[in-house]
């Protein structure tokens, strides 16, 4: 599973502790796109390169994308420690 919801997006910027124009620079997207998101709720309606842009951002700095039921009601994320 990757990235598929609006909270995990803002789950994993928090976990970061990241801006969103920190986010925005990481991903190759604009601000403003980071904005939009996070201003809706539920899944993310994107295109897929800026989808793939994102998750592979935030995978890089340790970020594992949840599926329900894995430790979770719902979609989540957790920071995988860094070695």
């Amino acid at each position: 599973m990757g990235l598929k919801t609006v909270e995990q997006l803002r789950q994993a910027r928090a976990a970061l502790g990241w801006t969103q124009a920190k986010v925005a620079e990481a991903a190759g997207v604009s601000l403003p796109t980071i904005k939009r998101l996070e201003n809706g709720a539920g899944n993310l309606a994107i295109r897929l390169e800026t989808l793939t842009n994102l998750e592979t951002a935030l995978k890089s700095q340790g970020i594992q994308f949840l599926e329900s039921g894995d430790v979770a009601t719902g979609p989540g994320v957790a920071l995988r420690v860094q070695e």
